[in-house]
């Protein structure tokens, strides 16, 4: 209830107003039943932008910190989330990434749909960055299609560092389902998860036409230096 409140009272005329933001390829959400919403991360008002164009709700698996933070900003961003339905999840150790899978898992049982950036943060350049397997594995089990998804111009919007976005024009652009079937019973072999991964991402690519790095988001953040990176999925 609180999450119908808050995104139809709220976020939808806010967001809607101040942004303008144009959708395309609505047809591809499926009205009812699981599925997985798979796109890039460019902007902490993804999160907010993409599930108030949709008439379904969309459960995030957001990271931990939006649930532990101090103070009353803390207190006030932990409700928020804790009343939209997200669930937190521990991104640390090396159980965290089973942990992501098995919850995502429970929100697809329901039927419902889930929402994941397969790249695992967000993206500190504005490139679309190689995607972690937990999706594919998340996908395989479940038997839900993913539907890819772009969020173009919310990087310019809030990058990453800025607290208030810019009000620049963002398309949301959702691609065909892509289905999976084909490798029921193998979510547990790694090449097979990598292969449906990049299968994901290339359609996410498709739809975004960002450059491309064949590395993971967090370790090019952290070494801090320019990478080889593909443009539309050629060498640059």
């Amino acid at each position: 209830m609180f999450y119908f409140m808050i995104k139809t009272v709220v976020l939808v005329p806010l967001l809607r107003w101040l942004f303008r933001p144009r959708v395309e390829g609505l047809a591809h959400i499926p009205p009812t039943g699981a599925g997985i919403i798979a796109g890039n991360h460019l902007s902490f008002c993804d999160s907010f932008l993409m599930p108030v164009m949709l008439r379904r709700r969309v459960t995030f698996l957001c990271k931990q910190e939006y649930f532990t933070g101090r103070g009353l900003k803390g207190r006030l961003t932990a409700a928020f989330f804790r009343g939209i339905g997200q669930i937190p999840v521990d991104r640390s150790g090396r159980e965290a990434g089973q942990a992501a899978v098995d919850e995502g898992l429970r929100v697809l049982g329901r039927g419902e749909l889930l929402g994941i950036y397969p790249e695992g943060t967000r993206s500190h350049d504005g490139r679309l960055y190689k995607g972690k397997v937990g999706v594919a594995a998340m996908a395989i089990r479940s038997g839900a299609p993913v539907i890819p998804c772009a969020m173009i111009g919310t990087f310019e919007a809030q990058p990453v560092g800025r607290r208030l976005p810019r009000l620049v024009p963002i398309t949301i652009r959702f691609g065909e389902p892509l289905d999976f079937s084909k490798y029921a019973g193998m979510a547990d072999q790694r090449e097979v998860l990598r292969a449906a991964t990049d299968e994901i991402m290339y359609a996410i690519l498709k739809l975004s036409e960002q450059e491309y790095v064949d590395r993971y988001a967090a370790e090019a953040k952290a070494e801090g230096r320019p990478q080889q990176h593909l443009v539309a999925g050629r060498a640059a």
